[in-house]
């Protein structure tokens, strides 16, 4: 998930994607998600991001965010952070903002020289490159600096003064998405970890060595470890890091993601490296993908019913077991149901596309400077060929991740959309942590669906509507929820082949 070092482009990379997405309910029944953004076309030498968004168009509150512990299925979702740093931009899978060197000379105000605590002047910096708002909500962010930082100074310990100071900077911005993070909130979002030890990897902006960009979480393992900022990982499980990117090294690690157990070898400033063998913990996930053959029809057409509630870190393997199964019992026509997944991990939906169209593009990210990275599906990963029609199912619940998802698949004239308008989330954030634990989401980058239609506070409007096509009942209703009987395939091969 991580381009290369060009310029614009690090910065997106920034939170390697480490971070699966946690779809959360919160306390008012508004879906919160924590997201990583990791395509797998792209590869960048930045550190990894998160993206937290929330469907409560009314919450302008610059208070930290508390996110809720469980996912609206009642069950604890493990997804992943390796790094949160540098930008992601917004799940950043790649937009990218501006080469290292560029992107690292942006300072605090002259006239201020840096008057206030380093968590400040961090959330102002990363405001100023990576904010999708290059305007600032109409304001001058030298100005904002100082008007936001009065009363402080650089020694300042009192930390709620510092965080009130930096939440009213962030919320100057007027955008509801993007907020600080207090240390308990930002340590509970590091647990959706697909390294699982508790540390952020980043490439080092002089050496581009892979190194430990933040302190490790609290009684981590990393942290136990004794693993400290600007160590270098000089191999991982024996393969060194050399030339890699944080996101090869999700790769490596997704080869055996059940494995217990990591081995980083570590060098610290001149001695000489050393093993540090270390326990993988994650929260537990659920596997958010459920199947069945739905129906066998009089006309031959075996139809396979497959439910995701979320994108979360078993998605992609959790659902080509599902296919490869289906497959399996000849079934040759498909209902993918994404009601009520409020998102999740945006390179899964670009990988899951891939699990039915080779090659394609998926979407484009877009970042404040207006670069657009452009992400396509894999060549060799499709499971279900074209000629197995495929219908998608949607309503006002499914959005971002599923909205990519769904995006992808419609304008490449690979599925039908059927349901109800979806939520419209085109937004990216990215999750950066900051020196002293606390953490920053900010807004840097907005999606659009292969077909250039940006869908925030839009959503995608489906083919055919819920009533000429889906079940009656929620989609959470066990078999009655999953019928399949409304759906006309022989309408959905034909509006795919007269698709263009």
């Amino acid at each position: 998930m991580v381009l290369p070092s060009t310029p614009h482009r690090s910065c997106f990379i920034a939170i390697i994607r480490s971070l699966t997405l946690a779809l959360l309910l919160s306390p008012d029944s508004c879906h919160v998600s924590v997201y990583a953004f990791a395509p797998n076309s792209r590869r960048s030498s930045s550190p990894l991001t998160l993206r937290y968004s929330s469907c409560d168009e009314g919450n302008n509150d610059v208070s930290p965010i508390i996110l809720p512990g469980k996912d609206f299925f009642g069950g604890f979702v493990r997804p992943a952070v390796l790094a949160a740093s540098v930008a992601f931009a917004a799940l950043s899978s790649q937009p990218t903002f501006a080469d290292d060197a560029n992107a690292n000379a942006v300072s605090a105000p002259s006239t201020s020289k840096a008057s206030a605590p380093p968590a400040y002047d961090e959330t102002w910096t990363l405001v100023k490159k990576y904010s999708l708002d290059q305007k600032f909500n109409g304001q001058d962010w030298d100005e904002a600096y100082t008007k936001y930082s009065k009363g402080l100074d650089p020694s300042s310990t009192d930390d709620d003064r510092v965080m009130k100071a930096t939440s009213n900077l962030v919320g100057s911005l007027g955008d509801k998405y993007s907020r600080v993070l207090d240390k308990d909130a930002y340590a509970r979002i590091q647990k959706y970890d697909l390294i699982g030890v508790g540390a952020t990897l980043m490439p080092d902006p002089a050496t581009k060595e892979i190194i430990v960009g933040a302190p490790p979480v609290p009684k981590s393992a990393a942290d136990q470890a004794g693993l400290k900022v600007g160590d270098v990982i000089v191999a991982v499980n024996g393969m060194d890091t050399a030339g890699r990117t944080a996101f090869d090294i999700i790769d490596q690690l997704s080869d055996n993601p059940n494995a217990g157990k990591i081995t980083f070898t570590v060098r610290s400033g001149d001695e000489s490296p050393r093993d540090l063998t270390l326990a993988r913990e994650f929260l537990e996930v659920r596997n958010p993908v459920s199947y069945r053959v739905s129906e066998t029809r009089d006309d031959g057409t075996k139809v396979g019913y497959v439910r995701i509630a979320e994108f979360n870190s078993l998605v992609k393997p959790s659902l080509e077991a599902a296919l490869k199964d289906l497959e399996s019992k000849n079934v040759n026509a498909y209902v993918l149901d994404v009601r009520g997944n409020p998102g999740g991990a945006f390179q899964s939906a670009v990988e899951i596309a891939g699990l039915f169209m080779s090659d394609k593009l998926a979407t484009d990210v877009v970042d404040g400077n207006g670069v657009d990275l452009k992400f396509t599906t894999s060549k060799d990963s499709v499971i279900i060929g074209e000629k197995d029609p495929l219908a998608i199912w949607v309503d006002g619940g499914s959005a971002s991740a599923s909205e990519v998802l769904a995006g992808a698949l419609r304008d490449n004239c690979r599925a039908v959309v059927m349901g109800e308008q979806s939520f419209g989330k085109g937004l990216v954030q990215a999750v950066y942590g900051l020196k002293n634990g606390s953490g920053l989401v900010l807004t840097v980058a907005k999606y659009l669906t292969p077909g250039g239609t940006d869908i925030n506070k839009v959503g995608i409007a489906p083919d055919v509507s819920k009533e000429d096509a889906l079940p009656s009942v929620p989609g959470f209703v066990p078999l009655i929820g999953s019928d399949t009987s409304r759906v006309d395939f022989k309408d959905v091969t034909q509006r795919m082949s007269m698709c263009s």
